[in-house]
């Protein structure tokens, strides 16, 4: 066995898969076609929910003093993202080279092994293992896996030699971007229509300025590499009257609306994650930030299925928690894609959302919806909220010293949070204490006002909440059965 996991892409989703799966101890391999990181920006913002993520993993103060803002958009339409209650707040300007490179870092501290310059050619799944073929620097090898996870983003090749069903709808138009130095470009955060078409503009770190066009009825183009820097100069021209070819052109790059997402995110022993498994309108940069969450959802379930603590039909909620996500993700980008991209027959459909904004409840259900936040797992039946939601950041005090309950996830295993000193909860938890941690902590500040009552809290590793006390109808050891494998045996039931 080469690997317990193999992982084709060393992209956002596949690093912190990689990462995810070393924390829980599991040998993993990544395969990248790429000899070397890009450098390329890409995805240049991390949603909130995104920054949360990073925090339960204590990754954020590798990303040095984050610039963050309560500034968003729906389809152009300005959103406030400050109606959002939390700690943290949305990360911009954050180059995909920079997450990628914090995210192999910590991949590799955790013993996750990279291999740069190998391509994914073709797998075999034989009912108990998969053999990959792989391109390499010393030729072609096979590898074996207990399961193989394509990462490998939009034009998937694990997708497409597995033969998965990617319904969803063509492109109908191309827009084109590029990342320039030299010159200053107004800023268009949020997009200006224009009566050919659409432009946006951003400043990013290092005197560096992302511009992208969308010309109106400019069809795609079948391409074999991104556009000339002239091209995208040109319909810049053409849609603003501003000249911009004497800028030095860093990155240039094509995208299109086309959307679609695969009708499995799991067949037998290969699965899907990120990009590979949908893809849409990069409209406020939600793809990569879902992609990091379909990893962060796969992994903790993956690696306990591999441990042997849970059974293989745990990796079935992988694909019914987070399908419904990309459905949801494509709906509302494809929304987006109208008020964008759509002409002066859009224009009434902007007004309309820019007067429902004003009310805080619908600005409050779209920023939820853009940031990540929306989210809600059915973990069961209950009237307490926190029920398959986030769980909030809570400041605590733990054996008399400070923490939080984001902290107590730094290490990716499931927490029973006791916040009432209950020795007769955390004995009907015993024996998950191996896979769970039994934590008795007391709220710091005002941190018990958010808890309304709620004296225990089970939590998934990936930050969810699995059942609370009370308001779960769920029964504690059902839930821990459910989420984290039957316990192990005891002579007697104390």
């Amino acid at each position: 066995m080469s690997a317990s996991v193999i992982i084709t892409g060393a992209g956002p989703a596949g690093l912190v898969l990689a990462g995810e799966l070393r924390l829980a101890g599991i040998d993993v391999v990544v395969l990248e076609r790429l000899s070397g990181r890009t450098a390329e920006s890409r995805g240049i913002g991390l949603t909130i929910r995104t920054v949360e993520t990073f925090a339960q993993r204590g990754l954020l103060r590798r990303f040095g003093d984050l610039q963050t803002s309560e500034q968003g958009h729906f389809g152009g339409v300005p959103l406030d993202l400050g109606v959002l209650e939390g700690a943290y707040r949305s990360a911009k300007t954050v180059p995909q080279s920079v997450t990628e490179t914090v995210l192999e870092d910590w991949a590799r501290e955790l013993g996750a092994d990279i291999r740069r310059g190998h391509e994914f050619r073709s797998y075999q799944e034989d009912g108990a293992s998969v053999v990959v073929r792989v391109g390499t620097p010393d030729g072609e090898r096979l590898l074996r896996a207990d399961y193989l996870v394509g990462a490998d983003g939009g034009r998937s090749s694990v997708r497409k030699a597995g033969g998965f069903d990617f319904p969803g709808t063509a492109a109908t138009t191309e827009l084109l971007l590029a990342d320039v130095r030299g010159i200053e470009v107004t800023p268009r955060m949020t997009g200006e229509l224009l009566s050919g078409g659409m432009v946006m503009s951003a400043s990013l770190a290092g005197g560096i300025h992302r511009v992208i066009v969308g010309e109106r009825g400019a069809p795609p183009r079948r391409r074999s590499g991104p556009p000339s820097f002239q091209e995208v100069a040109d319909t810049w021209k053409r849609l603003t009257g501003d000249d911009i070819s004497h800028a030095e052109p860093v990155w240039v790059s094509a995208f299109t609306d086309a959307a679609r997402q695969v009708a499995d995110y799991r067949r037998g022993r290969v699965l899907l994650t990120g990009d590979a498994a949908h893809i849409h309108l990069p409209a406020g940069g939600q793809g990569m930030n879902t992609s990091i969450q379909d990893s962060v959802n796969l992994g903790w379930k993956l690696a306990a299925v591999l441990r042997g603590t849970a059974p293989e039909s745990l990796l079935d909620t992988y694909h019914t928690e987070r399908h419904e996500v990309g459905r949801q993700l494509l709906a509302n980008t494809a929304a987006q894609s109208q008020l964008i991209l759509g002409g002066a027959e859009a224009q009434p459909l902007r007004d309309v959302l820019a007067e429902l904004i004003r009310y805080e409840d619908v600005s409050r259900h779209l920023a939820a919806k853009v940031s990540g936040l929306a989210i809600r797992y059915d973990v069961g039946p209950g009237p307490n909220p926190l029920l398959g939601a986030r769980m909030p950041h809570l400041e605590l005090t733990v054996g008399g010293r400070p923490s939080s309950s984001t902290a107590l996830l730094h290490a990716g295993r499931g927490v029973l949070l006791d916040l009432a000193d209950n020795p007769h909860l955390r004995r009907r938890a015993a024996r998950w204490r191996e896979r769970v941690d039994i934590v008795t902590a007391t709220p710091r500040g005002d941190a018990g006002t958010s808890l309304d009552g709620t004296t225990a809290v089970l939590i998934r590793p990936d930050g969810y909440v699995a059942w609370t006390g009370p308001g779960s109808h769920h029964d504690l050891p059902a839930a821990l059965d459910r989420w984290f494998g039957p316990a192990r045996r005891a002579s007697r039931e104390r």
